[in-house]
């Protein structure tokens, strides 16, 4: 077990990373032998927080808590985890250690740290998964939450070390952006789709019109669409397993919002989703975005709120994009090639 932070290729004012939210921190931690592996983001205060989920099979953590008319307002971190239901003790691992920083909601003389949490399924991705009775999840979570930093990698890191898609490795990305109000959001993307996230069988991104620079390659979309192009390509064809897949997405901003107005942040920001994945939000896909804001910038609660939705549905699109164009190849027999291998 390794625990995982490192600089990623800038190609965005900033770092193009969650990150670029002031008080967020992301941490990694996976094993090579696992294949599969763990995701904080950490938050310097609590955050508002909410969330929506659209696919058909998911597993979450502490989902209950996000809707509007929960009585708890904020987090203070978040768990991304492999390992299906497994991957669920990760939450716990995060929590051990924001516990031991005295961090948490307060009742009384007791401290209970937020973490909700997502999983994805990544089990028959060829990693060993015979850990014995406990499965290593929430250790990687605790190791996950103590490396967490304003720098991390992209790729097979962490929660995507063992994600795949339709018929290019998967992995983990991130992307910010600012609106013209100057209010930045960024996106974190687990992509274990059940779908494509490339056109076809070429190198070109669903994503393409929302790139900005060459942060995925610059390849643009292909020149015309053929009907072979936009048939379905499905994880496991006709054998696909239902809740085998699944996209994670966090997405945080700066501005000032309300519990409801995190809530429709995250559900304009699963339009991001549709932009760079195909198909998707399927019976067999888990799809979930976090939506959080740190409270800095007051946003106009119906422009605002819009624009800063549209801002950061691009932005997961980007962030999906990033993971896929940045993955590895994982060393097993039949492994699915990374993007890199096949178009880089």
């Amino acid at each position: 077990m390794r625990a995982r932070h490192g600089a990623a290729r800038r190609t965005y004012a900033l770092k193009n990373l969650l990150t670029d939210i002031s008080g967020v921190r992301v941490g990694h931690a996976d094993d090579a032998a696992l294949a599969s592996g763990v995701t904080a983001i950490i938050f310097d205060t609590p955050a508002v927080a909410s969330v929506d989920v659209r696919g058909g099979g998911p597993g979450t953590r502490e989902d209950a808590l996000l809707k509007p008319d929960s009585t708890v307002e904020a987090i203070d971190g978040i768990a991304l985890s492999g390992g299906s239901a497994f991957g669920l003790d990760a939450g716990g691992g995060v929590q051990a250690w924001l516990a031991e920083q005295g961090r948490g909601f307060r009742v009384r003389e007791a401290i209970i740290p937020i973490v909700p949490g997502a999983i994805c399924f990544d089990l028959l991705n060829g990693g060993d998964k015979a850990w014995g009775r406990f499965p290593p999840y929430r250790d990687l979570g605790y190791a996950a939450a103590r490396a967490a930093s304003a720098d991390f990698a992209l790729g097979s890191v962490g929660a995507g070390l063992g994600a795949t898609t339709a018929n290019l490795k998967g992995g983990l990305g991130s992307a910010s952006a600012q609106t013209e109000g100057g209010v930045m959001v960024g996106a974190l993307a687990v992509v274990n789709a059940v779908g494509s996230v490339t056109v076809g069988d070429g190198p070109w991104f669903w994503a393409a019109p929302f790139e900005i620079g060459n942060e995925f390659g610059g390849r643009g979309l292909p020149p015309s669409f053929t009907a072979d192009m936009l048939r379905a390509r499905l994880k496991g064809g006709p054998q696909a397993a239902a809740s085998a897949n699944t996209t994670l997405v966090v997405v945080v901003t700066d501005a000032v919002l309300t519990k409801p107005q995190a809530r429709r942040l995250a559900m304009i920001a699963q339009t991001g989703m549709a932009r760079a994945i195909y198909p998707v939000h399927a019976p067999l896909d888990g799809d979930v975005v976090f939506a959080a804001a740190t409270g800095q910038k007051p946003v106009d609660p119906l422009f605002g709120l819009t624009e800063l939705g549209m801002v950061a549905a691009n932005t997961v699109a980007r962030a999906i994009a990033r993971g896929v164009h940045a993955a590895t190849a994982l060393p097993f027999l039949g492994a699915l090639p990374a993007w890199g291998n096949r178009f880089g």
